[in-house]
């Protein structure tokens, strides 16, 4: 009889997909069977997130509510990048976790389920030749990851000290996971990476860089759809750009994370490029794709930001008008130059998030009901309760039509008919 694993992921994309190779390691190794009934697990795990403060919070929390409610004899083992920089201090503030396994040592997964106490977290432990058991969570998309850690020191940021420096994943390796996931079923690639289109730069024997990586994983047979995440600013050179544009199995939605609008914030934060260069390229991308969609990632209040260096983000996001902002406040972290840094008050950190949450609902607004009337084409991949089936278009419009089962795994055109600030509905043609 198989053993119950309960899996809580927090945080981004890479997580997932970490927690995808959590799963298809434990299922293989020692038959845990996924579940989504706490009570009944046999294993609890809590997949961890460090960006924000909230999230390292909300660990202790639920960890400390999923050890009054487990079954007994459940172990409980706390992974990714809160595990990275907390460690042996996890278990030393809540003795009932078993274990502590790190955003860069997913591989050991298996040995340290065996043992209480294990902690493992080398931030320099090498996986980019470990291949991973088969698990995905949707059997329409494959995530996978193309580098591990981070080569910038960004100083609000705490990633490049719970997922270590940056290795790029060999191509050949890349390519042998998508025709995988092609086999499988998959018709959309997403590809992982804390700066996508740094990808190869520490490769020796041959130039082969981020562009390439697109171009090679285009031609396999099978591949429909192609997406990516986060590709950093500074690295956005013409090439990139043009392929992303020309390229048609690219989907023509783009992460550009601007962090802050003002130059001088930006050198402070140590983005490596400028106010002018990030809209600059901005521009380059919508020039040579209309129907591009840009999201983006703000920090408001960074340590130092006066008023006329947040009229500077303002100024960008009224300039661009982003499709999706993810906003927040300036968050302390440990390990990071920032938190050292002059604050901004709280109370004056609060009304520039609102002012800009405010802002960016009107651009939202407006660009979603200029949508109603067009034609996209969706792939559907979720069966919803009522009777609807939801999916998404080429540039990442989220869509629901009225359908069945037939429609999932397939890319069909649809005529939009109603929209909402994060959504749209429509009419298969």
């Amino acid at each position: 009889m198989s053993k119950k694993l309960f899996i809580e992921t927090l945080g981004c994309a890479m997580n997932e997909r970490d927690t995808e190779h959590i799963i298809a390691e434990l299922n293989k190794h020692h038959d845990y069977e996924s579940t989504s009934d706490l009570k009944d697990a046999d294993l609890i795990i809590i997949n961890t997130c460090s960006v924000r403060e909230k999230p390292v919070q909300k660990l202790f929390s639920e960890l400390g509510q999923f050890n009054k409610v487990k079954k007994e004899g459940a172990k409980i083992g706390v992974c990714g990048c809160t595990a990275s920089h907390l460690g042996k201090e996890i278990i030393k503030r809540a003795p009932y976790v078993d274990f502590v396994v790190g955003a860069r040592n997913v591989s050991k997964i298996s040995q340290a389920v065996l043992k209480k106490g294990t902690v493992e977290i080398d931030i320099n432990y090498d996986e980019t030749g470990y291949e991973f058991s088969e698990y995905r969570n949707s059997g329409f998309k494959a995530s996978i990851n193309i580098s591990l850690g981070c080569d910038k020191s960004c100083t609000f940021c705490i990633v490049p000290a719970t997922r270590g420096d940056e290795i790029s994943i060999p191509s050949d390796i890349i390519l042998k996971e998508v025709q995988k996931a092609v086999h499988s079923g998959a018709k959309e690639i997403f590809l992982l990476g804390q700066n996508v289109n740094n990808y190869g730069k520490e490769f020796k024997e041959e130039k082969y860089n981020f562009t390439k990586l697109l171009q090679d994983i285009s031609n396999v047979d099978g591949v429909e759809r192609i997406r990516f995440t986060s590709p950093h600013p500074l690295h956005m050179d013409d090439e990139f750009i043009e392929e992303f544009a020309s390229n048609p199995k690219i989907c023509k939605s783009i992460h550009v994370p601007l962090q802050s609008g003002s130059t001088e914030i930006l050198k402070a934060m140590k983005r490596g490029y400028t106010k002018e260069w990030f809209l600059n390229r901005c521009q380059k991308i919508k020039d040579l794709v209309p129907n591009v969609r840009i999201s983006t990632d703000i920090i408001v209040a960074f340590p130092g930001e006066s008023t006329e260096d947040f009229n500077d983000t303002i100024d960008i996001v009224n300039k661009v008008k982003f499709d999706q902002i993810f906003n927040f406040k300036y968050s302390p972290r440990p390990n990071t130059p920032a938190q050292f840094m002059e604050q901004v008050p709280s109370e004056i950190a609060s009304e520039r998030l609102t002012d800009l949450i405010e802002l960016h609902k009107t651009h939202q607004d407006e660009l979603m009901a200029a949508q109603v009337g067009s034609i996209h084409k969706v792939y559907f991949e979720d069966l919803k309760p009522n009777g609807e089936i939801m999916g998404f278009s080429d540039n990442y419009l989220q869509i629901f039509v009225t359908g069945s089962e037939e429609l999932l795994g397939k890319i069909v055109d649809v005529k939009i008919t109603k929209a909402s600030r994060t959504s749209l509905k429509g009419e298969v043609l």
